[in-house]
């Protein structure tokens, strides 16, 4: 999971002749792939979802639409030092199935020990540092915990009661103020990068993404992660693993589902690939560009469409003029609880190697990425010109867009019974679904979902 996103809170090749869905004659004819299980998306959970599929003797292929498996789990190699600077998911729970994974792979986990940066305070939308600001002591700390531990559920994944609780669906903003949480505000939105408006979202969503888990981690100190800042190393040796059941760079272009089995056509850089399986697995987001092709019945379609996305992007900056002990963190000077406006830059803090920068921003709603690209600029060198620091960017080394990210759903929908309706697609016509929106942005808590589920994918 992300941390803070940063301080604080993370496959196929066969052989054969069949005819492309379509197409006219054996010269149009593709590569047949034959599987168990097809899973579409290779992220977090599709690539432990295909691991583990193969572990229980399934035979497996992997659609992913990019070059690399892990999804927001990316590390950035700089050419210049060699260095490396995770540029997602940052740490994982300190859990059994956590170092069980890493171990079958033989990447070495160690504690997280936190970051180490002097933080100032500024408003990015003036550049300059808000006076005599700093975050409380989160001491409601425990409080917030308490409540969490009044919906053990949610650890699960959103197996909700029903009627859903209203304490469940009221905006966050209320209940900091009915609970008095008002000293974790700060942390929780430092945890929560992605949520979009932290006051508004229902408590539900929160709780999700700062549950019991993250919060005992954080009163613990017990994140994991890997010793050199690589933690795509783990993806990098499941790559190894999973080898030819692999389609890179592989686009979906038609699904057929039926009660004899399902059909994909699938565009890769090598031609098109039939894929014929028992089951479909889909851990990409469940939005319309996902489900172009797809044979989506009324009900998936009713239920897809009740999504609304978020917006989260993450880059490296090659910066000069700021201390390399310094983070610069965004707040808003005249905001409830000194929460800075989005869309903008939540931080930016160093990535331990020289003159390179992390910056993470975000959205309640997309946005396009060159307007994105365009707002970093103009917040960084707005420091410059309020005399704040001696900035001077001289441009992104990476950039990457999280997009979408955290889907929700209205509150009405949630007490309507939305999350049943969700749960009750799985399996039907022979496709089970997986990832964030299904649980929430949490590798560790992804992989522990995945488990409950794969007795029924592998059946």
């Amino acid at each position: 999971m992300p941390l803070t996103r940063r301080t604080a809170l993370g496959v196929l090749a066969g052989s054969g002749v069949a005819a492309v869905a379509g197409a006219p004659s054996a010269a149009a004819a593709a590569p047949v792939i034959r599987r168990d299980v097809c899973v579409v998306g290779g992220g977090s959970s599709g690539t432990y979802t295909a691991v583990r599929l193969r572990d229980l003797g399934r035979s497996v292929v992997v659609v992913e639409s990019g070059g690399r498996l892990g999804g927001h789990c990316e590390t950035f190699h700089d050419p210049v030092t060699g260095g490396t600077a995770d540029i997602g998911v940052i740490v994982f729970h300190d859990l059994p199935l956590v170092r069980q994974y890493f171990a079958r792979f033989d990447v070495p986990l160690v504690s997280f020990g936190g970051f180490r940066e002097t933080p100032i305070y500024v408003d990015y939308r003036t550049g300059k540092p808000v006076p005599g600001y700093s975050p409380p002591a989160p001491v409601a700390l425990p409080a917030y915990l308490g409540l969490l531990q009044q919906h053990p559920y949610l650890a699960a994944g959103f197996d909700l009661p029903d009627p859903v609780p209203p304490a469940l669906l009221m905006p966050f903003g209320d209940l900091v103020e009915q609970a008095g949480l008002e000293s974790i505000v700060q942390l929780v939105f430092g945890f929560s990068q992605g949520i979009g408006d932290l006051l508004r979202q229902p408590v539900l969503y929160v709780m999700k993404l700062i549950g019991l888990g993250v919060v005992q981690n954080v009163l613990a100190n017990s994140f994991l992660t890997t010793a050199d800042q690589n933690n795509s190393a783990l993806y990098e040796k499941a790559t190894a693993f999973l080898g030819d059941d692999v389609l890179f760079h592989a686009r979906v272009i038609r699904v057929r589902r039926s009660a004899r089995g399902v059909r994909l056509t699938v565009r890769t850089p090598h031609g098109p690939r039939t894929i014929h399986c028992g089951k479909l697995v889909v851990t990409a987001p469940p939005v319309p560009a996902t489900f172009a092709g797809f044979d989506l019945d009324q009900v998936e379609r009713r239920v897809f469409a009740r999504f609304r996305p978020g917006a989260y992007w993450t880059a490296v900056a090659r910066l000069s003029g700021i201390p390399p002990e310094l983070s610069v963190v965004n707040v808003g000077a005249d905001t409830r609880y000194h929460l800075p406006p989005l869309p903008g830059i939540y931080s930016v803090t160093p990535t331990g190697i020289p003159d390179l920068w992390h910056v993470k921003c975000g959205s309640a709603v997309p946005l396009p990425e060159h307007q994105v690209r365009r707002s970093i600029v103009a917040d960084i060198r707005r420091l410059a010109a309020a005399g704040t620091l001696p900035v001077t960017l001289d441009g992104l080394e990476i950039f990457r867009a999280h997009v979408p990210f955290e889907l929700t759903v209205s509150t009405a929908d949630i007490a309507a019974g939305f999350y049943r309706e969700l749960a009750a697609l799985q399996g039907r016509n022979r496709t089970y679904y997986n990832g964030a929106a299904f649980h929430t942005h949490d590798s560790s808590m992804l992989w522990q979902f995945t488990e409950a589920l794969l007795p029924r994918i592998a059946a």
